[in-house]
């Protein structure tokens, strides 16, 4: 999965590695959950006031709508 910008934080979980992204051009977040040993990705929009949430409780979000 391509890069999402900047990454504004970094944390491991077990096999995870959770990352929080900011891209400068639309100013828009995401956290990028990656598993190296199945090489099983996935990124959820988060939201300025949801952003360290999703970035610590991505599952949590996974099927809920996409940030506005």
């Amino acid at each position: 999965m391509r890069r999402l910008g900047r990454e504004l934080a970094r944390r491991t979980s077990g096999t995870l590695e959770i990352s929080l992204r900011w891209r400068r051009q639309d100013g828009k977040l995401h956290v990028l959950v990656e598993n190296p040993d199945t090489e099983e990705t996935f990124q959820l929009e988060a939201r300025r006031d949801n952003a360290l949430d999703v970035f610590y409780h991505p599952f949590a979000y996974m099927g809920l709508p996409r940030a506005a």
